[in-house]
């Protein structure tokens, strides 16, 4: 495989630099503020909640940092397709919510991984050009757990697609705490590129620990779960959240074996699971496409395995359950 190389000589122009990790460098930086803004509206105590449907709610945080990533992402990459959450009729006033929560929070790095744009790139990411792009963008994944007060569950997932393909994922967690601070951290990976933000860890030997929904459990979500005879079962909201105890050895597997997540729920955990040679599909085994006329919901459930885990294994047993 052929591969092209970012010198460090060739910085100072980013036309030089593939899109793609232009694409993921731009968004670790804006998803930081994202994340200030999620902060901030908590901090409020206005979350000025809106009920969307069953089990489906909207803040004040929600709106406001779509918004935001919407505007950057547009203004930096004019010709890429943005699918976000809560819709395109959105009019926050942004206001001083994208100023520091306070003086212990100044230093949001406007660039936190310059190392992005160092990277080798295979052919197949190399040239794609900025209207093949489709950007999914869940503004605060975990929303209800967010208005229960639960907020080491919630996320900011922004996923890129190419081709129906997820090439590139950032993570962030705004209330992530390092010491006594709290101030958010982000995670990106690129297949096939690399990943940061985190350290890979594999999970326990000897046990099998199953993530899955915290508020969305149906009979056959319990069923599969049944199936796989778990040592012990994380539940959790947000798929972004369920993605990290992947990546970081949590948990061993994230069962979902129900219609109801979305492509914006998946795309960028999709990206960096497969950055790390972990692997998430349907309930039978397929990738999901994220193409931008796809339908949002993905109605064949979920399951993603840790590195090293045996993905298939996982399927037959839960469809041998249902024979």
């Amino acid at each position: 495989m052929n591969f092209f190389r970012v010198s460090m000589m060739s910085r100072s122009s980013t036309t030089n630099i593939p899109l793609i990790l232009r694409l993921v460098n731009e968004t670790t930086s804006i998803v930081n503020v994202a994340g200030s803004i999620v902060r901030k509206v908590m901090l409020s105590g206005s979350l000025d909640i809106v009920d969307k449907g069953t089990n489906d709610l909207q803040t004040k945080a929600d709106r406001a940092a779509q918004q935001y990533i919407v505007q950057k992402l547009t203004s930096n990459f004019p010709k890429a397709s943005i699918i976000g959450e809560e819709g395109n009729d959105i009019n926050e006033c942004l206001g001083d919510l994208v100023s520091p929560v306070s003086p212990n929070s100044a230093s949001i790095p406007t660039d936190p991984f310059p190392e992005i744009l160092t990277k080798t790139v295979p052919d197949h990411i190399s040239n794609i050009s900025e209207d093949q792009v489709v950007i999914w963008v869940d503004p605060l994944d975990g929303t209800k757990e967010f208005t229960q007060g639960l907020v080491t569950h919630v996320t900011v997932l922004v996923g890129i697609a190419v081709n129906g393909t997820p090439i590139g994922g950032v993570i962030h967690q705004p209330f992530y705490k390092t010491g006594e601070n709290i101030q958010g951290r982000t995670m990106w990976g690129i297949p096939d590129v690399g990943f940061g933000g985190f350290k890979v860890v594999p999970p326990p030997l000897g046990k099998r620990i199953i993530t899955t929904t915290r508020s969305h459990a149906t009979a056959s979500v319990e069923s599969a779960l049944a199936a796989l005879k778990p040592d012990d079962v994380l539940r959790v909201g947000g798929a972004g959240h369920k993605a990290i105890l992947l990546m970081e050895g949590q948990a061993h597997a994230y069962v979902f074996d129900s219609a109801g997540c979305k492509k914006w729920d998946t795309c960028a955990p999709e990206a960096i699971l497969r950055a790390i040679g972990a692997k998430l599909t349907d309930m039978n085994g397929e990738p999901y496409k994220y193409d931008k006329d796809v339908q949002h919901k993905n109605d064949k459930g979920l399951l993603a395995t840790a590195p090293g885990e045996d993905h298939e294994w996982y399927l037959q047993c839960i469809r041998q359950s249902k024979n």
